[in-house]
């Protein structure tokens, strides 16, 4: 008989301790017992953990746009709250636009009527990506336009002149459920609109902001504009474009414009990866994320800070509760959702090998309203497995579940086309354009009981999809970006 060598049987003993602690550790794994959801759930609950780290990233970081200090600060925060904890942490690279906002000031200078003596001033802020005046700025007509058909009909009047797209933002959409789908009639005019006007030879364009409370904010976003035609662009408060539209109507409306953005070379960023690392199914993943930038007029409170904070009280709710999962669950906060989604290239990119090891994706950015559940691109058949997440989540209120074919969500798209199924909290997004990329999102916009119940949602949701023995299968259909 052959006995094996003594580095063998130690070899041996190695793997059958290895094998008895992952056997206990799933034994130690409460599962997706109600018990143990329900726990989860009330935790979140009782803890105010991500509201500590929202006052933390908006108070004294600020804003957070890709490529600047305050993107860079953050990176760092979230990465070191994330150890702390003992996940475990990586830093991804990414290489990021480095967009800058300079002097940004209009005026109307003539029009029909005007007293001798008077001008008035228009409230705009520049979009991202946008060209830049003279440094003395341009003086030109406005021409106000309200929809793109009208831009096309008139496109010979466009040559050398400021175009006005006075577009009102549906807040009776918003009321009723459909915040997005009237956020996305409007940004029409941020995208389609800037470029069309530019190719058509506008001297600059200008865009009513795409927000439903009109309290003279200007509301900020990505322009359509690239590199072959980047002219000057802005987004003016709604009260001026009503102002611009009344006197346009009266006569020839002549506007000097002063904007001096810059766009700088790529800068140097990271997505924060922060896992806790599963059991038995360590090498699947269940993503939970929000991202870490935002745009530059405020410190992003609702866009994005709750998503990111809410996102890392996932572990730190499982971590006080000693709870392993048995898939890792994956923390990102993602860099550059605002002005490229690069963050989001780059975590695909990486991954390009092991896209069906990623068994779920959760992305929080729609704001800090009232949750009431989740959004799913899972496949229709899946939709019955999750009625024991949804009953641990009814006592909060927060079991209603909305299925759709795909989901779209900005950072988790490409990953959808892979075939992850996304989740997105289903949340109260009525007032969330109020202050949406607009220099009023700030911490005190924010309930600490919204944010306790976006964790709760969260954690409990990441931790059933880490523990589900069934698949729930992936999702075919394509997703197309969301704009900015």
């Amino acid at each position: 008989m052959n006995r094996p060598s003594r580095s063998l049987s130690i070899k041996l003993l190695a793997a059958a301790v290895a094998l008895c602690c992952a056997n206990a550790a799933i034994a130690a794994t409460p599962g997706n017992d109600p018990v143990a959801l329900g726990k989860i759930r009330d935790a979140a609950l009782q803890s105010d953990w991500a509201y500590q780290r929202l006052a933390d990233m908006t108070d004294l970081i600020g804003p957070r746009l890709a490529g600047s200090a305050g993107a860079s600060a953050a990176v760092t925060q979230v990465a070191d709250a994330m150890r702390k904890l003992g996940a475990k942490v990586t830093l991804q690279p990414v290489k990021v636009p480095h967009w800058v906002r300079g002097v940004e000031t209009a005026t109307l200078v003539d029009y029909a009527g005007r007293p001798a003596g008077v001008s008035q001033k228009v409230v705009l802020a520049a979009l991202g990506g946008s060209g830049a005046t003279p440094a003395a700025g341009l003086k030109a007509q406005v021409l106000v336009l309200h929809d793109l058909d009208a831009l096309k009909a008139r496109a010979a009047e466009v040559r050398g002149k400021i175009v006005l797209f006075d577009v009102a933002f549906d807040q009776s959409m918003a009321d009723h459920g459909l915040a997005g789908q009237a956020y996305g009639q409007g940004v029409l005019y941020r995208g389609m609109g800037t470029r069309l006007a530019a190719e058509y030879g506008a001297a600059a364009v200008l865009v009513r902001s795409v927000g439903g409370a009109d309290f003279r904010l200007p509301h900020t976003g990505s322009s359509g504009l690239q590199d072959s035609a980047r002219i000057p662009a802005a987004a003016v408060a709604a009260e001026d474009a009503m102002l611009m539209t009344r006197l346009a109507a009266r006569g020839a409306l002549t506007m000097q414009l002063t904007l001096t953005p810059q766009i700088l070379p790529d800068a140097d960023s990271f997505n924060v990866i922060a896992d806790l690392p599963g059991t038995d199914k360590a090498d699947e993943i269940v993503i939970v994320s929000g991202h870490l930038d935002s745009w530059d007029l405020a410190t992003g409170a609702n866009d994005d800070a709750t998503g990111v904070t809410s996102a890392m009280a996932v572990i730190e709710t499982l971590k006080k509760l000693d709870y392993q999962p048995r898939r890792t669950i994956r923390v990102i906060a993602w860099m550059n959702e605002e002005n490229g989604t690069r963050g989001a290239q780059a975590y695909v990119d990486a991954n390009k090998g092991v896209h069906e090891k990623h068994v779920a994706a959760i992305e929080n950015d729609e704001g800090s309203g009232r949750v009431f559940g989740m959004r799913t691109s899972i496949p229709v058949e899946s939709m019955k497995l999750f009625a024991p997440l949804r009953a641990a989540l009814l006592p909060m209120g927060a079991a209603g579940f909305q299925r759709t074919d795909v989901l779209g969500t900005g950072d988790l798209s490409g990953l959808e086309r892979a075939g992850v199924p996304s989740f997105s909290p289903l949340i109260d997004d009525s007032t969330y354009f109020n202050y949406h990329h607009t220099a009023a999102d700030t911490f005190d916009k924010v309930k600490p009981e919204d944010l306790r119940r976006h964790v709760a949602v969260m954690a409990t949701t990441a931790w059933f999809l880490a523990n589900m023995n069934e698949s729930i299968g992936r999702t075919p259909a394509p997703a197309p970006r969301a704009t900015n």
